[in-house]
This record gives C-alpha cells, structure tokens and sequence, in this order.
C-alpha cells in the first residue's frame, strides 16, 4: 500500500503541534518534487498491485482535484490498482464545496476521511478548526449527494468544552447522518501548544481522566448498539467500512510512504522515514537524492510494536508469530508476564492471540507497556 504525505495545511490546531507551513508558492515544487520520489522508490514494494492508497498529512483536500489526481496518474505510471482498491483522501470540512466533491466523485476516489472533531461550535473553537458545527453536517451530507457513501470523521471527545450530554449528542448525529466508520481520540495536551498555554492561564480546564473514560465507554456500547464493529481502539466501522489501509498498519504489513515526514516500511525488518523539511526535501530530490533516512529495527523494538499495535485491535496479539520470530529468551519473559496478568483478568488468550478484554481498552497503552522489553 502506498500513504502519500502531503505537506499543505492551512491552520494549526490549538491541540496538536503537528503542522506544515508549506508557502503556496512552493505547491508546484512540492508536487513535483512527491511525483519524483513515486518514481525513484517504485521498487520498494514488492506488490506492484496495490489495495490501498492514502492522501493524508497535513491538509490534500487544499489541492484542486486535478493536482491529485496528477497524483494518482504518476502512481499507475508504476503500480497496478486491486479491483477493490481503497483511494482515501483526507479532508477538512469547509473544503467540500460542491465543486470540489463533483469533482472528486469522477475519480477514483472511493473513501474520504473528514476531519469533524465535533458538532458543537464551542468544541470546535477550543480546537481551533476553520470550520463551524454547521459546516460539519453539511461537509457529510455534500459528500453523499454525489455518491461519497465511505465516509470516515474524527471525533474528540474529553474536551473541557463539552460535557456527557454533548458527546451523547455527537455521537447521535452521527448515526443520524448514516456516517460507517468513526475515528475517535481523547483530547490530548501537547507540549509547546495553545491549548497547552490556555491550560497554564487558567483560560480553560484541563482533560479529565474520568469523564474521558466515561465518554469512551459509552461511545463503544452505543456504537456497536447501532451496528459497528470496534475493531481497534480508536475506530469504529460498519461491516464492510473498516479501514483497509489502517488495518495494513496494524497487522504489520509493508507500506510505502511518499512526502516530507512521510514514513515507510518494508514489513520485516527496515524502517525508513522522510525528512521533515520541505525546501531541502525539494532540494534532494531535484537532485535525484532520496531525502530519506533508514533504521534496522531491533529485536527488541520489532518485539515491543509487535504488542503495542497489535493488543489494540481486535485480533490481538498473534502468539504463534511471536514463537516464530523471536528468542527463547523474549518468549519465556512474554509468558511470565502473561500468566500474572491472565490472573488478574487483564489480558486473555484466545485462539493463541493475546488479547485485552475489551472492558479495559481504555488503559491499553499502559498494559501494553508492562510488557515490553526495556
């Protein structure tokens, strides 16, 4: 599969620092400089048929539909699309204007990702976003008329500026706007970020731990009442809409990353990732230079992501695959660190996958860390 990293955003939101302040007038020297790097990596993956294919970073939705597309047309120059491939873009909702999602209905396109966050404009402030609480709704609605039915939003919940009743109601437009697959985050206070500074000056509250729990498990129930399946931590999707390309991820499978930041691996042992910086990305890759930097990983770190990602799915942790890839040594701590937690009903076993009961998936980070390798 391939994750195109596109390094255009318009706003910064107040919860994340995560930003690129690409000037425009270095879009047509970023495009060119991403179609170079498509055609220099297109020996990478062994599989030149690709399931998946991921607009993301940043904010793609800024580009006409003709530049992605010009996009999609240098990938086919070296890839093959799987007849049921997934094409997600990532948008935000006050760039689905109906010229733009008319124009995206007549390509390839087939699943968008909409970054809602909330209903609610007061939410929506707090955060930062372009985007009004009306704009949200009617982004989703645009995109159906012309037959966008795949439909991925984020949501955030544990605001300071919500409360349980608000993210009830979120959660109730949802089913009500027929959406089929949530991505769902606690807010998070980032270092070195607005929300941060507002928190320090007392302009507005700190997460609670407790109602974020409170508003977590309510979200699983209700959403698996209405028909979705909760198939890993953070998302929900109806039968049919889980996320081809994030379930790759999650099961360990070779992805190719293209764009400043982007990262890329080989499904074994190699990770790469490309640097941040966009001019000097551009520079390299006008000389033919990949701008990118590589790690082999380590027992110990292939160990750790290997629980890490997988006892936040569904699927679990695949024991038999842990038997066969690692030492003796790592196995017999697993299985001792197993037991005692087993005990305590922390984590289960079934069908030789290490699982976590789902009525403790909320502190799945932290169980997940007992038990790597330091």
């Amino acid at each position: 599969m391939i994750y195109l990293h596109i390094p255009f955003c318009k706003q910064k939101c107040s919860y994340c620092n995560f930003h690129f302040s690409t000037s425009f007038n270095l879009k047509d020297e970023m495009l060119l400089a991403i179609k170079k790097e498509i055609g220099l990596r297109k020996n990478e993956l062994d599989n030149k048929k690709l399931k998946s294919l991921y607009f993301g970073g940043g904010t793609p939705s800024v580009l006409t539909v003709d530049e992605i597309k010009s996009l999609i047309d240098e990938i086919q120059k070296y890839f093959s699309f799987d007849e049921n491939i997934e094409i997600t873009l990532e948008s935000n909702p006050d760039d689905l204007n109906k010229n733009f999602l008319k124009e995206l209905s007549q390509t390839e396109f087939n699943r968008l990702s909409i970054g809602t966050q909330s209903f609610f404009d007061n939410d929506l402030k707090l955060m930062n976003r372009a985007h009004n609480a009306s704009e949200a709704e009617s982004s989703i609605k645009r995109a159906q008329d012309f037959g966008l039915e795949n439909i991925s939003i984020d949501l955030i919940y544990g605001s300071p500026t919500s409360n349980f009743q608000i993210w009830k109601d979120n959660l109730y437009k949802t089913i009500e706007l027929q959406v089929p697959h949530v991505s769902s985050y606690a807010l998070t206070v980032e270092p070195k970020t607005a929300l941060e500074k507002w928190i320090e000056k007392g302009k507005v509250n700190s997460p609670e731990e407790s109602e974020q729990n409170q508003e977590f498990y309510y979200m699983k129930d209700f959403l698996k009442d209405n028909g979705f399946d909760h198939y890993e931590i953070s998302n929900f999707g109806k039968p049919g809409f889980h996320s081809k390309h994030n379930s790759a991820y999650w099961k360990s499978e070779p992805y190719l990353g293209i764009g400043p930041s982007a990262h890329s691996y080989d499904g074994h042992l190699e990770r790469s990732w490309n640097i941040a910086n966009n001019p000097i990305y551009i520079k390299k890759l006008n000389g033919n230079i990949l701008p990118k930097e590589t790690e082999i990983l380590s027992e110990k770190d292939r160990f750790n992501e290997m629980i890490m990602i997988g006892l936040r799915t569904i699927w679990g942790v695949d024991l038999d695959k842990i038997n066969q890839t690692f030492s003796s040594q790592i196995i017999d701590y697993l299985n001792q660190e197993i037991k005692t937690k087993q005990e305590n009903g922390i984590l289960t076993i079934e069908n030789n996958h290490l699982k976590i009961p789902e009525k403790n998936w909320f502190l799945a980070d932290g169980i997940a860390s007992d038990l790597f390798l330091v």
